[in-house]
């Protein structure tokens, strides 16, 4: 039996559409806030079609030493062209961006992962450090 770990793809956002991307500061102050920003499609454009879209973003923190990482948040891309005029007739499309304010007082790992309806899971990961 294979664990879901092995059916999480991994690759570089620059060349691949499906990876997410974490911007944020590559140190921040322990105990003040700062904006870790989740895109797709950064450098290749995802598409956002009722048939082929990004459904949710997810971003978790694992602190230095800790055994466990921290969910920080998910976030779910709802609107995809569907309609009762049928698909891609709709009015709204959600851009998968999205935006989490945070703060920590140790150093660690943010890690994205992002759920293609079509390509499964896609995962990045983005070193953060502390300072005092």
């Amino acid at each position: 039996m294979q664990n879901l770990s092995s059916h999480i793809q991994q690759a570089d956002w620059k060349t691949e559409k499906h990876v997410p991307v974490i911007d944020c500061p590559d140190s921040v102050k322990a105990g003040e806030e700062f904006d870790v920003k989740l895109t797709l499609g950064k450098e290749v454009a995802h598409p956002n079609t009722t048939e082929h879209h990004i459904r949710w973003i997810a971003l978790y923190f694992h602190p230095e030493g800790a055994k466990f990482p921290h969910q920080v948040g998910q976030f779910e891309f709802l609107a995809h062209g569907e309609s009762t005029d049928g698909p891609n007739q709709g009015p709204v499309y959600t851009a998968h961006t999205v935006t989490a304010r945070m703060k920590t007082s140790r150093p660690g790992v943010l890690h994205a992962l992002a759920s293609c309806n079509i390509h499964g899971l896609w995962e990045s990961s983005r070193q953060l450090a502390v300072s005092a």
